[in-house]
């Protein structure tokens, strides 16, 4: 029994400190975008969410069942293994968590617990003891429509919030107005983060309390104590700053306006509040990815880069496997080397985290260098930098050119109706001009004078063939 209670003090301080990693891994859940765009400085940010996350942890236990009294059939394994089970499996998900937390992949907390624990369960004691019932409709369903739910909703109000704002198409910042409703949405990301990742390490501690008998498993929601000590731990988590997911998940995915991190915010908030009054263990990693591609495609001349989105995918369908694969070894060491295996394997946990923690100070990325570059990954949606114009404005460009053109119409038909009058004058001033010679030549000639033909000038109305070919009027009149 005494060994049973420390294997179960060491679970409860490894699942805390998973609850610590999950932290600062998930901060760029909530704050990433309005860091982004400039809507909230980086330490302001990650206060906010570490105090709404801490809130977040007491609204509501339903995730925290799902956990204890769902994923794992706890009656069929003893009370003697069962501990060593849950130790081995949260060893998988702190391992994935930090090494996805290195190479700044935005993978989900959540989905490594899960595979941890599966991986852990399958190895230690067998297929029969993982209820793959609720795992595929708490886990695995949710996983798949979640981000796809998100990825709508956020591309539908991205799209109402640029119809509606049209007026500023053509300011550079005329929609700045959406950076104060981000702060108002990234909190609520925050608080529904508390919500739904607190739970997890919850009902893993409450899963060890049943399983030792340290509490009724008829009484499936966690004790106060659990509680509170999930909540703190989240919240000195995500205050420590997962700066490198911030920046892949901020700046990587897309490039981010103040209307689209307003609408990612929105659709992220309200999918994993509705889920997690519904039980289901949702990745908020994987609904904030979703919902960030969906606001970037919401953008007009928006174009998808599906080599960064399918690697995306890769990274979310490989958590859960490789986590489960990393607690499968060890439960093994636990079940091959009874008594030792444990030792051993918190000396591997402490080896593996400390020496990713050492690598990772080569490249320290912290709140002044989080946004600064953009994540190796590129992009996941392309967007021009002179969009196509909408509808509106296609109808504004052919009214302006029909005006345009129908103004260099009249303006034409004045020119030449102006050429034609002045043409006609000129005609007219050339035949009084003619006529007044013809009389001076008669006047001359009744008088004996001679008289010179005065030709009109060139060009003139009245000006004919050369003189040779016209007959003189002169030796005409004189006959």
């Amino acid at each position: 029994m005494e060994t049973a209670a420390l294997i179960v003090v060491l679970v409860i301080v490894l699942a805390l400190f998973f609850d610590f990693t999950n932290g600062f891994h998930d901060t760029a859940n909530a704050m990433a975008t309005p860091i982004a765009t400039g809507a909230l400085k980086p330490k302001v940010a990650v206060l906010l969410a570490a105090v709404l996350n801490l809130v977040g942890a007491f609204l509501s236990t339903e995730v925290s069942k799902t956990i204890s009294h769902g994923i794992i059939r706890e009656e069929s394994i003893s009370a003697e293994v069962f501990p060593s089970i849950i130790f081995a499996g949260l060893i998988g998900a702190i391992t994935w968590n930090m090494f996805t937390w290195l190479l700044g992949l935005p993978s989900s907390s959540s989905h490594a617990l899960f595979g941890g624990l599966i991986g852990a369960t399958f190895v230690g004691v067998g297929l029969l003891a993982v209820d793959f019932g609720v795992v595929m409709s708490k886990v695995i369903l949710p996983a798949l429509i979640a981000p796809l739910t998100a990825g709508i909703i956020a591309f539908t109000v991205t799209k109402l919030a640029y119809a509606m704002t049209r007026r500023y198409d053509n300011k550079p910042d005329g929609r700045s107005g959406f950076r104060w409703g981000q702060i108002f949405t990234s909190s609520l990301v925050a608080l529904a983060h508390g919500t739904n990742d607190a739970q997890k390490t919850m009902g893993v501690i409450t899963l060890a309390l049943i399983t030792v008998g340290w509490q009724n498993a008829e009484h499936a929601d966690p004790q106060m104590w659990v509680i509170i000590a999930c909540a703190v731990t989240i919240a000195v988590g995500t205050y420590s700053g997962g700066w490198r997911i911030i920046r892949t998940l901020g700046k990587g995915l897309t490039s981010v306006k103040p209307a689209q991190g307003f609408a990612a915010e929105t659709s992220t908030a309200a999918t994993i509040l509705s889920s997690s009054a519904l039980g289901f263990a949702l990745s908020t990693t994987q609904v904030a990815s979703g919902s960030v591609i969906g606001s970037g495609l919401g953008r007009r001349g928006s174009k998808v880069r599906w080599g960064t989105v399918g690697r995306i995918f890769v990274g979310w369908v490989l958590t859960l496997p490789a986590a489960g694969a990393v607690g499968a070894v060890a439960a093994w060491i636990v079940v091959a080397l009874p008594g030792w295996g444990i030792l051993i394997d918190f000396v591997l946990a402490v080896v593996i985290v400390v020496a990713i923690f050492v690598r990772s100070r080569r490249h320290e990325v912290n709140s002044s260098n989080a946004m600064s570059d953009v994540a190796e990954s590129g992009t996941a949606v392309k967007v021009k930098r002179n969009p196509p114009p909408t509808r509106r404005q296609r109808q504004i460009l052919r009214e302006e050119a029909r005006v345009k053109a129908e103004i260099e119409r009249q303006v034409a038909k004045a020119a030449a109706k102006e050429r034609a009058l002045a043409k006609e004058k000129a005609r007219h001033t050339a035949e009084l001009e003619h006529a007044a010679q013809r009389a001076q030549r008669k006047k001359d000639r009744a008088k004996g004078k001679p008289h010179t033909l005065t030709r009109p000038e060139p060009g003139s109305p009245l000006d004919g063939p050369p003189p040779a070919a016209q007959p003189r009027r002169d030796e005409e009149d004189a006959r």
